[in-house]
């Protein structure tokens, strides 16, 4: 049971109102942010118009400000804009949805002026637009808004979407502007200069047009796996398959598809949709021999008849290790799993490893080292070496820590298999790159 000290809802409760009025207004003394919060909680509290009031004028203040927000700003300009949000998507709808739906509106016209004069390098900020659309989708509904009502608002939207903030606003009104709001859409979105290439595709999807869709693709574009992949994917969901598998065998005779895994699935998809289970079986296993896609081999597995699955298993994991591409080899091995593979694997290929690819190679080697030390060594002392040969300075202190790991993986190492000891590796460190004290200077800390 929490204590009554714990700050909690129920504790603070028991203080009774005139307590935390209190402590709120010591809280928020100087805060701007707390207090404009506190304002908007009270004219919420007094009904729809005198909240929309006070939406309203901040977000004009927020449309007028030119001051460039830094990540210190931006984080109090987050919970502004959240609480505004707040506010119009809950009391001021239950009360007043068209009001709601003018009040999103006017937060939404602020994305492309306060994302130009921000450095949102966490993406919060376009994210809270990108999620603003949905609730302007959900307003539009609750207010019985005519789809001409929405058309202008919209496409001055759309004609400010630099940052890609509203590239989900015509998927997610289309279903209020029907068929007519779409083309009417289209239409004005044409006399203010034109459409990009996204808007198009949206439009004739939503519209349900697959053959207006299919012709924005020039027949090269379709000849690309992937691509192909997206167009037949669109045809598969509107029961199209025949018309899907036309697509993709188009690119596949057309291009090699080895590396698109994209394409492989949506294959196998039609394919099974088509009623050809068998086809798309073996599909599955062509595409993991090309790509080690793991999870297409779970797949190909699971629909194998009980007992066949643990001797296709290994079949596979032998694919595997004949696989033309060390670094994916060792990836599937690692995170299958199938460790021991995976170590004897990363002896026998020890000169494959450049270090460069750290997102692999060190949750790798993290794997690796509680039951295969000298497999786990290796592959640290390669992210070692390519910071250092390459004069990575960022990567120092990891590298730093990389030869922490394999000094601690020394002791547990009894045969070598003829790879280099650690003392002399570091040896043969010192002397190559003393001179990048930076790195040494890590190591010593």
């Amino acid at each position: 049971m929490a204590s009554k000290r714990t700050l909690n809802a129920r504790n603070l409760e028991a203080l009774g109102a005139a307590a935390l009025a209190e402590l709120l207004i010591e809280v928020s003394a100087g805060n701007a942010v707390i207090q404009r919060r506190l304002r908007l909680a009270l004219a919420a509290a007094g009904g729809a118009e005198g909240a929309a009031q006070e939406v309203r004028k901040r977000l004009a203040a927020i449309a007028r400000s030119s001051t460039f927000i830094d990540s210190a700003r931006r984080k109090a300009l987050l919970t502004d804009l959240e609480a505004q949000q707040q506010a119009i998507g809950g009391p001021i709808a239950a009360d007043n949805p068209a009001l709601a739906l003018e009040l999103q509106l006017r937060l939404l016209e602020l994305a492309e002026g306060v994302l130009e004069r921000s450095a949102d390098t966490t993406g919060a900020l376009i994210g809270l637009f990108r999620r603003g659309v949905s609730t302007l989708a959900r307003l539009a509904a609750e207010a019985g808004c005519r789809s001409q009502v929405l058309v202008e608002p919209l496409a001055e939207l759309l004609q400010e979407n630099g940052y890609g903030q509203f590239d989900g606003l015509i998927p997610a009104l289309a279903p209020v502007l029907g068929e007519s709001g779409l083309l009417r859409l289209q239409e004005d979105l044409l006399a203010r200069g034109g459409i990009d290439r996204l808007a198009m595709e949206q439009l004739a999807l939503a519209r349900g047009d697959l053959e207006a869709y299919l012709e924005l693709f020039e027949p090269s574009q379709l000849c690309w796996p992937a691509t192909a992949a997206r167009v037949a994917s669109q045809f598969l969901q509107a029961g199209q398959a025949e018309q899907a598998l036309v697509v993709l065998d188009a690119a596949a005779q057309a291009q090699t598809t080895i590396e698109v895994e994209g394409w492989h699935a949506t294959r196998i998809a039609v394919l099974e949709v088509l009623d050809r289970c068998e086809e798309a079986q073996q599909h599955r296993w062509q595409a993991f021999c090309r790509t080690l896609s793991i999870p297409m081999l779970r797949d190909y597995l699971r629909r194998l008849d009980d007992f066949a699955d643990v001797e296709a298993e290994q079949r596979a994991l032998a694919v595997v290790e004949q696989h033309p591409e060390p670094l994916a080899a060792l990836q599937c091995l690692v995170f299958w799993p199938a460790l021991p593979r995976a170590a004897r694997y990363v002896i026998q290929h020890r000169q494959a490893w450049d270090g460069d690819a750290d997102a692999i190679y060190e949750p790798a080697a993290e794997r690796l080292s509680a039951d295969h030390p000298l497999a786990a060594s290796l592959l640290l002392r390669s992210m070692v070496v390519f910071a250092l040969s390459m004069d990575r300075s960022r990567r120092y202190r990891d590298a730093a820590e990389h030869l922490r790991q394999c000094d601690w993986l020394d002791a547990r190492i009894d045969d070598w298999q003829g790879v280099e000891p650690h003392t002399s590796f570091v040896g043969r460190l010192r002397e190559r790159f003393g001179r990048s004290r930076s790195f040494w200077q890590w190591l010593e800390r």
